[in-house]
């Protein structure tokens, strides 16, 4: 009697402490998000008065860019990619893309679209990756243009090719699904010119789903029609609002958009380019940056550019969505696991105990911290070990708590770029902020909680998504 009496006060406890641990937890990030979404939407508010008052140095000095579009089966889009980036309104760039061993007619749609022509020139290899086959040219444009067709080897090897063919000092990766903002260059471009140590800096990634752009310009804006895009702008709305500039203040951003970002060449090359084991190497090369700079005290600053827009296709279906979000979460894994001697290092600051810890507590373990939580806490009301109508309580303002985070990223983002909403718009971001918080979010958790079975066996593949034609001019 005495052994079983224990062996319940046992599980009591352990229910007990988890739940509080869960609690916590959530109290934690719900601090966090409050902080960041505060300091993002003041950040926002501040650059439009400043606009507004025209207190922006405006840049007349080009610096030069090459823009680098890996590209593998990516026939239904590439050619109004490159169309878009042929209308930026910079002076002083150059166009390449990667076919990266396309089993569609990606190389032959760029080739007829724009008149390319096979010439016959090594490639200087200062970074490794498989040997080019074929390299068209064409300079009848705005910007020359370079197509490097190549043996498949992932997405990191068609980003070091694109390194190497490459003329400028600074370059730029963006997916062949997306379309840069006219004035993207130039925004991007503007904190090279306020500060010679920049490394790199990353865009502001927006959902191209649902809206319209002519010559590189909005023309029309609204949510996606299907739920899942339109539940996926309010979440980049969130994320690129809150956390990435609020850890821009101390240099402390992990993480540029694989969509969207601008580094330094000299310093990726010294560094060893992208990693072409891993599936996260978006993430894994700003880590890297930081470790490399570090290690070698030289002086560099990792920035971000909330004004500098590329509009990207998000996944329409879920199917696609898990497809993304598991690749996400194994790069990220690699990432950290890499670069393990960043945590809780003093050589490396605010880097370390903030940003690394954050991403190690509330990123990489989140899913596993809370579907255990969920579960802990289910049995807890089942052995009735905890208050039901408190934890009802605290789970619903929690979700409502959420939600209003991601609709006051999601409106502050509309109301300083000058955008309107229908009301039928209003009303489903309403809806659907409650939705992304209390289902899509515990899919999600589910799908990167289970990402990292067998992730070796797909380290170097591409995601098959499907994907349509961006609504550009």
């Amino acid at each position: 009697m005495t052994t079983t009496l224990t062996g319940a006060a046992i599980f009591q406890s352990f229910l007990f402490f988890v739940s509080v641990f869960f609690i916590l937890y959530l109290i934690g990030y719900s601090t966090f998000l409050f902080l960041s979404v505060t300091v993002g939407s003041s950040y926002l508010y501040r650059r439009k008065r400043e606009m507004h008052y025209k207190n922006q140095i405006l840049i007349d000095t080009y610096i030069p860019i090459s823009i680098i579009v890996p590209a593998y089966n990516e026939e239904v889009t590439v050619v109004s990619t490159v169309e878009s980036l042929l209308k930026l309104d910079y002076s002083l760039y150059e166009v390449i893309v990667v076919d990266d061993g396309s089993t569609d007619d990606t190389s032959k749609k760029l080739i007829e679209a724009f008149d390319l022509h096979e010439i016959h020139q090594p490639i200087r290899r200062q970074l490794p990756c498989n040997r080019e086959e074929h390299v068209y040219v064409s300079r009848h444009y705005k910007a020359p243009i370079t197509l490097v067709v190549k043996p498949n080897g992932g997405k990191s090897d068609a980003l070091n090719m694109g390194i190497n063919a490459s003329q400028y000092p600074y370059f730029i990766s963006i997916d062949a699904d997306s379309v840069l903002q006219y004035d993207s260059l130039t925004q991007i471009a503007a904190l090279l010119v306020e500060d010679d140590n920049v490394a790199a800096v990353g865009g502001l990634v927006r959902i191209a789903n649902g809206v319209k752009l002519k010559d590189g310009r909005l023309t029309h804006y609204s949510l996606p029609k299907r739920i899942i895009p339109a539940m996926q702008v309010l979440e980049y709305d969130r994320s690129f609002l809150s956390a990435r500039i609020l850890f821009d203040y101390f240099n402390g951003n992990l993480i540029i958009s694989g969509a969207f970002g601008l580094f330094r060449k000299d310093l990726v090359i010294a560094a060893g380019g992208y990693d072409r084991d891993t599936v996260g190497e978006d993430m894994e090369l700003v880590v890297k940056l930081h470790v490399f700079c570090r290690t070698n005290d030289k002086p560099y600053s990792i920035r971000y550019a909330p004004d500098a827009v590329c509009w990207s296709q998000a996944p329409n279906t879920l199917r696609d969505l898990i497809k993304q979000r598991r690749r996400w979460h194994r790069g990220l894994f690699e990432a950290m696991t890499k670069h393990w001697r960043v945590f809780a290092n003093l050589h490396y600051g605010l880097v370390s105990f903030i940003s690394y810890t954050y991403f190690l507590i509330y990123e990489l373990f989140s899913p596993f911290i809370e579907l255990f939580g969920i579960v802990v806490t289910v049995l807890a009301v089942i052995f009735n070990f905890i208050n039901v109508p408190f934890m009802i309580m605290f789970f619903g303002i929690y979700a409502v708590y959420g939600a209003l985070m991601s609709l006051t990223a999601f409106f502050s983002r509309i109301q300083t770029r000058d955008l309107s909403l229908s009301l039928s718009d209003v009303f489903r971001a309403l809806l659907l902020s409650i939705f992304e918080v209390t289902v899509l979010r515990f899919i999600m958790a589910t799908t990167r909680m289970v990402a990292l079975i067998g992730y070796k066996k797909k380290e170097r593949r591409w995601d098959k998504i499907t994907r349509t034609k961006i609504n550009a001019e």
